[in-house]
Order: structure tokens, then sequence, then C-alpha cells
């Protein structure tokens, strides 16, 4: 976690991430990058010169059949307050509307109503567990899928909703999180997707690995080339 803790300090500094007064509210999948992101902004409070607020917010969308009690009490013993938002938003998806492609519609139905439950809450900002492989798988689905030059930035606002989206796990790799999570014992929820692991992200990751093979730096370069490119400005120190 120490390493963790300094990546994510230094994408707090270079992007101005947290600023004192923010109430954050973490999109707390489950998953391993998320529980991770929700045990470093806790520790990350205690030593901040900044004061601001941390909750979890889970969403559910087999409208209470999945257990999330491991989650909740892993959040209650780092001090951070969790709300769940249960929905049927699998069954409408895949039983009621039968979706082919159904990765872009349960993205943007998620997203709604992370953000509505966070500004229900009284957030300004949302934190999302995203890490460098994520920005840079990205990277690789939006250049050779739709023929353009985008990745995930560390810090957006949401005008339509008057909410700043962050990412402070942005210089974290995914390896970091998948040691954190192993050596600690994470609760990690069971990803309940019928598509999981069929997608065109996985597909990626699977590129990528296999670029390592014959190019052993092709990761490292390609992260390095994102980073000091103009797709997203530092802030000045």
């Amino acid at each position: 976690m120490k390493n963790i803790l300094g990546h994510l300090r230094r994408a707090d500094t270079d992007f101005g991430l947290i600023e004192d007064g923010d109430k954050i509210a973490v999109g707390l999948s489950g998953g391993k990058d998320s529980l991770t992101l929700v045990k470093a902004l806790s520790l990350y409070q205690k030593f901040k010169h900044k004061k601001f607020e941390v909750i979890a917010i889970t969403l559910d969308g087999t409208d209470g059949e999945q257990d999330i009690s491991k989650v909740a009490k892993f959040c209650e013993e780092w001090g951070i307050e969790h709300h769940i938002e249960r929905s049927q938003l699998f069954k409408i998806i895949f039983d009621i509307r039968k979706e082919k492609n159904p990765c872009s519609l349960c993205a943007k139905m998620r997203r709604g109503m992370l953000h509505s439950k966070a500004k229900e809450l009284g957030c300004n900002k949302v934190a999302l567990g995203h890490h460098g492989d994520d920005m840079l798988e990205t990277f690789l689905l939006c250049m050779l899928y739709e023929g353009r030059i985008w990745t995930l930035p560390p810090k957006s606002y949401l005008d339509r909703m008057d909410l700043t989206l962050i990412r402070p796990l942005i210089y974290v790799t995914e390896a970091e999180t998948i040691a954190e999570a192993k050596n600690n014992n994470y609760p990690i929820l069971v990803n309940e997707c019928p598509v999981n692991g069929y997608t065109k992200r996985e597909y990626m990751k699977t590129l990528v690995k296999n670029l390592g093979v014959d190019i052993p730096d092709a990761r490292q370069h390609m992260m390095n080339a994102i980073f000091t490119s103009n797709l997203f400005d530092r802030v000045d120190i």
C-alpha cells in the first residue's frame, strides 16, 4: 500500500484531484481496484493536509440477490460511510431488452445511477478505481476500434451534473492492485455480469500482454507516450 499511496499523492499533486472541503463518492464495485481505492483514500485522509470526506457507493444490479455484506464490513473497518443502490439493471439489459452488445448501455446506466446517488448524498466529486492499465487499454480501444486518440483523463468536469470525476489510481498498475488485494485478503465481489471476461477490453489486456512477450518494454513505452502527450495537462505546482 505504501507504493500505491505514493502514486495517489503524485496523481493528486500533478492533476489537483483533491481539494479542501471535498466530499468524494467512490464508485465501489467490490473489485480489487475499487477496494484498493477506498483503503488508499481512507489512509490518505490521515496525512493529507487538506480536509475532505469520503463515502462509498455500491451499485447492485441484481436487486438484492448479491451478498454485499463483506464489502460493507470492509468499508466499516476503514471508517468509510457505505451506501448500496439496488436496481434491476441486469434484468433490464439481458432479460427484457436482450441487448446483443450490452456493455455501452450498462456503463451509461451505471454512470447515471452513480452520479445521481452522489449528488443526492451531497458529494461534489466522484472517484473511480481506474488504474494505468485501464487507461492504456482505453487508449488502444479508441485508436483501434474508433480511429481516435483518447483515453481516461485523471480529472474531468461533468457540467450537466455539476460533478468532478477523478481517478486517483491513474499512476498505479494493475499488478499492484492485484498484489494489494491478494496480500490483504480483500473481500472481492464476483462480477455477476453474464459477459464478464468476453469483452473488447479483455482482448486489449491480452494484446498488451502478448506485445510484452516480443517487446518487453512495450507497455512502459506506451504509458510514457500517453503521459508525455497533450491528452491532458498537469496543474501548476
